[in-house]
């Protein structure tokens, strides 16, 4: 039994963000149920809502997962506000669109416990099915954000837009982020990068997204906020600033679709 279990808090939390996925969140926390159960693990879910309104929330709150509503919309708002409202030093994140296999959360957190401060995962070094990530993501926008971003930020990351991550709470709280959008995936790696963390890597399968819905990415709307970010932030060569949240950024828990939601 981990210190973490015999104190009552969690030994990680995982945050998902989430709009309007009735068809696909279920099984992502089921998932990460089953893993925590595998692995011996005292976790929580904390489901980062964005406002949706197709049935989402009380599939959440029914399997035990602590449901927050958002108000501030886009991704980077959705995963901030769940990072803040975790209990655990130890946080996954990862979409809630079935794309992510969480039952990978063992892999991220051993490589933590190596002395890692982030972990980003490896979509292509781990393998993406066929239909998982369109031609012009995988071959062209992708590889070249995040060549962009190792030239710019002095780093070695393979895959600079993986969304799913393993990383300590405090640190990167520490690091201002404050992107509201999908540029905060850029984000955490830059300023991590220019604070000197350690960055390690896991392979992450991705794979095709369960959704009966378009998805909420659009690529080449997404793919220039996060060119735009990358090159403000390296041409201010800015330190590492505070989040425009002086605690923690607005969200209302709704206790009503919640239960206890760790295991053992």
């Amino acid at each position: 039994m981990t210190e973490a279990m015999r104190s009552g808090v969690p030994d990680v939390s995982v945050v998902m963000p989430c709009l309007n996925e009735v068809v696909t969140i279920g099984g992502c926390i089921e998932e990460c149920l089953n893993t925590f159960t595998s692995a011996n693990l005292r976790g929580e879910i904390v489901v980062s809502d964005n406002g949706s309104t197709d049935g989402s929330l009380e599939i959440a709150g029914s399997l035990g997962a602590r449901v927050i509503s958002v108000p501030l919309r886009g991704y980077g708002s959705a995963l901030l506000a769940g990072i803040h409202a975790c209990r655990a030093e130890v946080v996954v994140m990862g979409d809630s669109d079935g794309s992510y296999d969480f039952s990978q959360i063992p892999l991220f957190l051993a490589k933590l416990v190596e002395g890692n401060d982030l972990i980003v995962g490896d979509r292509f070094l781990g393998g993406i099915e066929p239909g998982a990530m369109p031609w012009l993501n995988r071959y062209v926008g992708n590889p070249l954000l995040t060549r962009i971003g190792n030239v710019l930020f002095h780093s070695d990351v393979r895959d600079f837009q993986c969304g799913i991550r393993a990383f300590r709470r405090e640190t990167i709280l520490g690091l201002g982020l404050a992107s509201p959008g999908m540029e905060f995936a850029s984000e955490m790696i830059a300023k991590s990068a220019m604070a000197g963390l350690r960055i390690g890597q896991v392979p992450a399968r991705l794979r095709k997204d369960g959704r009966n819905r378009p998805p909420h990415l659009r690529p080449w709307r997404d793919g220039w906020r996060n060119l735009r970010y990358m090159l403000c932030e390296r041409m201010a060569q800015r330190p590492v600033e505070r989040s425009i949240y002086t605690t923690s950024p607005p969200y209302v828990s709704n206790e009503k679709s919640c239960r206890g939601n760790s295991r053992r």
